[in-house]
């Protein structure tokens, strides 16, 4: 992966270079045409029995009782083996195969995904944003980031 990938870059790098641009300035008019979307990630580490027993916890909790908001954005839609639309509740299947994980659609393009690690004793939270420019992106995601884990500290 990591050889096509780079190749893929280069074959890229070459093909911008001839208009006259860099990479970056391929991915700003990007960003300017599709919007400033930025993706992170967050872990909590729990470690043994009674870790392993909270990330649990976790799961079922946000799977019984999904949040209506994380992080001041509006929760649209859950993902958990199906798609339960919040505003309508109904249900439609995802498609993928079974697994322990929970995607949260928010408002404004944002999203949560939660998930254990399958090797370390952790949870991770996957989460992206959309901004106007790179500095509201940051912000955002920087804030929705604390929430998240504030958030989930809260069942702790």
């Amino acid at each position: 992966d990591a050889i096509s990938a780079t190749a893929a870059l280069c074959e890229a790098a070459a093909y911008y270079k001839q208009k006259g641009m860099t990479l970056w300035d391929a991915m700003i008019a990007m960003y300017e045409k599709y919007g400033y979307y930025k993706d992170d990630v967050k872990a909590i580490t729990l470690k043994g029995i009674e870790g392993l027993e909270k990330i649990q916890t976790i799961l079922e909790t946000l799977r019984a009782d999904a949040p209506k908001e994380i992080g001041g954005y509006k929760v649209l839609k859950v993902r958990d083996y199906t798609i339960t639309d919040l505003a309508d509740g109904k249900v439609t299947p995802t498609g993928l195969p079974a697994s322990n994980v929970l995607y949260y659609e928010l408002e404004d393009d944002a999203w949560v995904c939660v998930r254990p690690s399958g090797t370390e004793p952790k949870v991770k939270f996957y989460y992206g944003i959309k901004g106007t420019s790179l500095e509201e992106a940051d912000a955002k995601s920087e804030s929705l980031g604390k929430e998240v884990l504030a958030m989930i500290e809260k069942m702790l």
